[in-house]
């Protein structure tokens, strides 16, 4: 055993490491929430602080006058929720199918799902365009919605298909012998554990659509229909000068739901995957 050990510079040298990457990490928004509380005499200053000297409210106050944060937050928030809760329910049994009938045909089909993540945005967006329209969903957060759960979806059902496949089917034999049937054994022995990956995966679906910025920009026209991500951008001037201050404060507001979210569901993704695989 003492041969996998780590030696005591080796586990140092891990922990500075570590310690470096989550200070790479959380530089950007260290930075962002400084910049958000300084005033505008601070944020021209040529000698730039870590703690502002004088914190103000005013860019905040100041984002909500200029643009209506509130409104695009809230069409974020539908659109993303509602893409995150459909590509869940529709990649869950799929996965299960993958995982548990394997085959040539299931190979090829996992094969192309991590393929289409390749494709490139600027490929897509004029099919995607003709197709909503003759639909009449361009310029509606139906039809944005709409993309991001077929954006989201292949990924989904990637990540649902390695957690599936990390269930013992041994488990659900089991069941079996016990005399349950298929959907009670999925109700009651496969989906607890597939809890944690549904979370995860869930929770990928969100975060994407929350901070996807190219899609909402090319079919929403609308302003009362914009997302949030385009409207943060309304904070740069027809030159490309930012609106520092405000443009931090909408920038900080922004990343607070998925910031929420994640704190909320961290327990659940870390949480076993074989709470519960004890028969009682």
């Amino acid at each position: 055993m003492s041969a996998f050990r780590t030696s005591g510079p080796a586990r140092a040298g891990q922990y500075a490491a570590l310690l470096a990457y989550l200070v790479f990490l959380a530089f950007p928004f260290l930075w962002l929430v400084s910049t958000a509380f300084k005033p505008a005499t601070e944020l021209g200053s040529l000698h730039p602080t870590w703690i502002p000297e004088d914190p103000t409210l005013d860019n905040f106050r100041q984002a909500f006058d200029e643009q209506p944060l509130l409104r695009a937050a809230g069409n974020s928030l539908i659109a993303a929720l509602t893409a995150a809760l459909v590509a869940v329910v529709v990649a869950t049994p799929m996965a299960y199918v993958l995982a548990r009938h394997r085959s040539r045909l299931t190979g090829a089909a996992t094969g192309w799902v991590v393929v289409s993540q390749a494709f490139p945005f600027v490929l897509l967006i004029i099919p995607l365009f003709l197709v909503l329209k003759n639909l009449h969903l361009v310029n509606s957060l139906a039809g944005l919605t709409l993309v991001y759960v077929v954006w989201s979806l292949p990924f989904a059902l990637w990540m649902l298909t390695g957690y599936v496949r990390a269930v013992p089917a041994e488990l659900e034999e089991a069941a079996a012998v016990d005399g349950a049937g298929r959907l009670r054994t999925l109700v009651s022995v496969t989906g607890p554990l597939l809890a944690p990956g549904i979370v995860a995966t869930a929770l990928f679906a969100f975060v994407t659509a929350w901070n996807e910025f190219f899609f909402a920009l090319v079919l929403l026209k609308s302003p009362e229909k914009q997302t949030l991500p385009v409207v943060l951008t309304h904070f740069l001037g027809a030159e490309g000068a930012a609106d520092l201050g405000p443009l931090a404060a909408a920038a900080f507001l922004a990343t607070l739901p998925s910031l929420v979210v994640f704190a909320i569901v961290q327990r659940r993704i870390t949480g076993g995957m074989l709470a519960g695989a004890v028969k009682s």
